[in-house]
């Protein structure tokens, strides 16, 4: 009796730790991925990986997502900062901008261009095709790592940075696989 117990406590188990992790409407709403399929569709971007950061989500936690479009599954998922500028005194909102010096994220839909090395090791350089973002070439905002980034969720923010949408090493080494992979330019969309 106590292992047919602890079969079913096991299955379980076992299934709400799947169900969770394919819950992917809660960090990764539904709507925000048929928009980017929709504007990728008969364009020259790679039609079946996309990255997704959802800023409405705390920054301690999983909010960024290498996304597999065809399969509609999330591939990896790792904490990512947010621009200093961005935070909100005495607040859990945050506010968004586009001008050179204020230190904030900005939203909307980039272009993931080449890589390249510098101050922070491995980088992409990140081209903004949106209103809200026109200006992050100008900005220098690129996809980087920095080693106060978690690799792990916890209930501490993640260090802030100036604008750029920062990862751990171990997870930028990881997109890197997929985006150094691709033949065609990978959109990041970022959304609150």
């Amino acid at each position: 009796m106590k292992k047919f117990i602890f079969l079913f406590i096991f299955i379980i188990s076992c299934f709400k730790a799947e169900s969770q992790e394919n819950n992917v409407p809660e960090v990764l709403p539904a709507a925000k991925v048929v928009e980017i399929k929709n504007f990728v569709k008969g364009k020259d971007y790679n039609q079946d990986l996309a990255i997704f950061i959802n800023f409405k989500t705390y920054s301690g936690k999983y909010r960024y997502f290498v996304y597999d479009l065809k399969n509609d599954k999330i591939l990896q998922k790792a904490i990512v900062s947010h621009g200093s500028g961005s935070v909100i005194k005495n607040s859990e909102a945050l506010k968004f901008s586009n001008t050179e010096g204020s230190y904030q994220s900005s939203l909307g839909k980039y272009e993931i261009l080449g890589s390249y090395s510098g101050k922070f090791g491995k980088a992409y350089r990140l081209n903004g095709l949106d209103a809200t973002n026109t200006n992050a070439m100008q900005r220098a905002i690129v996809l980087h790592s920095l080693g106060c980034v978690p690799d792990q969720e916890s209930q501490s923010p993640a260090c802030l940075s100036l604008g750029c949408p920062m990862l751990s090493l171990k997870a930028l080494t990881q997109s890197a696989k997929y985006l150094d992979e691709s033949k065609k330019t990978v959109i990041l969309y970022a959304f609150y």
